[in-house]
């Protein structure tokens, strides 16, 4: 059977150290969807790890990794995040496996994703500018590449890689009135990322369906979250990928009898990364001290992420969509410091009132009067806490409230940053 760990907001929840602490217990990590758009940090033994494309189980040397079907791979950025985690100390020798059916992002991908970008201008997305949206428009197209087409050997591969590499970077030159682009230079490069990434493919469902049926314990990692899904998410403002539990099936090619446990994470507060509407966002000092202490700023891109408080209308839409059978509630505590902690419960507009779902309608979502209740703080340090019992009466009654509200045990909370900063609660 198959675990899952997934975001539960707008990503950047803590995902990479449960999944670096459930590595422990299983045979085999993966990664489904998105690409080196990801950020995932890991801290063990005061040596920090910084996850992109990867999937986190690396850390764990008994740990076979995967990078799964549906994961858009710059091939590049794959060397460059491998090569520092090795120097790093990691062993990575045959613990880590592509999918050939992963398709590829080029630098052109890149450009492109800048170009439109400053096309929107004001209207700008927020992109990580990593491709991914223009990678996962060209699979959309079928005029994408797969890594297959770059690492076979068969008669006339190459020549059908050339082929379609050129006639993407031709479609992008046109759609943005013509750019400067090296294509022999990236054919060379290519032809010896080639050799370089041979050893690493395999297929993926023959992959995962081996581990399965052997009784290996599986556990998929999500990357991004829920609200930046490209079909339930604050469209147009998400990622291009199906982030939610639907990702994970397709991404890997699970069917969903397999699926054990769906661990839903869900960060203490509520932060976003780029553009797009924000019911609880607090532009005030106490935004100012949830992103300080919390110290929120990208993994990936290093821009400062905007705060505010939870949401449980995000939560109850997430938790329905998903199917969480646990939460992981991180950063507990970053609300050491607050006398009171309001929670979001509902919005409301024109009467209407919104609890199970958040508004489909952007135009709505930005004009929307939240609902807060509110809940006492425990104005002490809990990074000592180790037990559910260390915690204040004051913390545990936010995260029964949480429970309450979502009808979704917590097993774990985060009190840190550090590894052994989590709490596993038996449920």
């Amino acid at each position: 059977m198959a675990s899952v760990v997934i975001g539960a907001q707008w990503g950047d929840e803590g995902k990479g150290k449960l999944v670096d602490i459930l590595c422990d217990q299983i045979d085999v990590c993966a990664r489904c969807q998105g690409g080196n758009n990801a950020g995932h940090t890991i801290v063990v033994d005061g040596k920090t790890f910084d996850f992109h494309m990867l999937p986190s189980g690396l850390v764990n040397p008994a740990c076979v990794n995967l990078v799964g079907s549906g994961v858009v791979v710059h091939v590049p950025s794959f060397f460059t995040e491998l090569e520092k985690i090795q120097a790093q100390g990691l062993n990575t020798d045959g613990r880590l496996y592509v999918s050939s059916r992963c398709h590829l992002v080029f630098d052109v991908h890149q450009r492109a994703d800048a170009l439109r970008e400053a096309e929107l201008s004001k209207g700008a997305l927020g992109t990580t500018g990593r491709g991914i949206g223009p990678a996962y428009m060209t699979k959309a197209e079928r005029s994408g590449i797969r890594v297959h087409h770059l690492v076979s050997e068969e008669p006339g591969a190459w020549e059908e890689f050339e082929e379609r590499f050129r006639g993407i970077v031709i479609a992008f030159q046109k759609r943005f009135g013509g750019f400067d682009y090296d294509v022999e230079g990236e054919l060379i490069r290519y032809k010896a990322l080639a050799q370089k990434l041979r050893p690493f493919v395999t297929d993926a469902v023959s992959f995962i369906h081996g581990a399965l049926d052997s009784k290996k314990r599986v556990l998929v990692e999500g990357a991004n979250a829920l609200m930046l899904d490209l079909d339930f998410g604050t469209y147009p403002f998400v990622t291009s990928s199906n982030t939610s539990i639907g990702g994970v099936l397709t991404g890997l090619g699970i069917p969903p009898q397999k699926l054990n446990t769906i661990i839903g994470v869900v960060k203490a507060y509520t932060t976003r990364v780029g553009a797009g509407p924000f019911p609880t966002e607090q532009l005030n000092a106490e935004g100012d001290q949830l992103q300080s202490v919390g110290a929120e700023f990208g993994v990936t891109t290093g821009r400062k992420r905007r705060c505010g408080w939870l949401d449980m209308v995000v939560l109850r839409h997430s938790a329905g969509i998903n199917g969480f059978t646990k939460l992981n509630v991180t950063k507990l505590d970053v609300l050491d410091g607050f006398d009171e902690i309001p929670v979001a419960v509902a919005y409301k507009y024109k009467g209407k009132r919104y609890t199970v779902s958040v508004p489909d309608d952007l135009r709505v979502l930005e004009k929307v009067e939240v609902e807060y209740v509110t809940l006492k703080g425990w104005k002490t340090s809990i990074a000592h806490c180790r037990t559910w019992d260390d915690l204040p009466v004051e913390a545990r009654d936010y995260l029964a409230f949480m429970e309450k509200e979502l009808g979704v045990p917590v097993g774990y909370v985060g009190v840190g940053a550090a590894r052994a900063a989590m709490i596993v609660r038996d449920i």
